[in-house]
């Protein structure tokens, strides 16, 4: 996996082959972020990255110069690599251990943007569950976007707030915004 953009472009990250993780692919990654430079500077937000796994997604948004950056995973290994990840870099990532439902339920930080990355293997009902607990909490700052990342035979069309979703290959990105 390598950042797409910014002051860390073209750098490599390797991750321990032990981790339970499935990066973003740079393609749908580099797709991801061409629609949210075009939301967003990214200097001025504050991003969530839930089932954050190696970090390549926070990894990405501190490259394009987002400082307020919140990491979430509930495996420790992963925790433990993007520290490190972020320490070797001189980025300011902040990780919480967590399991993002009791996280969501818990916390009252809101955010520009919200993207999340569970495994693929769970439910719509599952996926839809990160959707309502944003919303219901009030996590997203005006004009906030939650992306959940999953699989294309997933459809979270059904899910509050959906806005619609985009397809990289295998890849599925559902974007969801609060209504005015």
């Amino acid at each position: 996996m390598r950042i797409i953009s910014g002051e860390f472009k073209g750098r490599r990250i390797t991750a321990p082959k032990k981790l339970p993780v499935r990066p973003t692919t740079d393609m749908a990654k580099e797709s991801l972020f061409n629609i949210l430079n075009n939301h967003y500077y990214f200097d001025d937000i504050s991003v969530l990255d839930l089932c954050a796994g190696t970090g390549n997604i926070s990894y990405e948004f501190a490259s394009r110069g987002a400082k307020d950056i919140t990491s979430v995973d509930e495996n420790y290994g992963c925790i433990k690599f993007i520290n490190e990840t972020a320490e070797a870099f001189g980025m300011t990532i902040n990780t919480i251990k967590s399991d993002i439902m009791k996280y969501l339920e818990q916390t009252q930080q809101q955010h520009n943007v919200i993207f999340a990355d569970p495994p693929y293997d769970w439910s719509t009902e599952e996926f839809s569950k990160i959707a309502k607990l944003v919303f219901e909490n009030k996590l997203l700052k005006d004009e906030g976007m939650l992306v959940i990342e999953h699989s294309k035979h997933t459809d979270l069309s059904t899910a509050d707030h959906y806005s619609h979703s985009k397809l990289y290959g295998s890849n599925a990105f559902s974007f969801f915004i609060a209504e005015d």
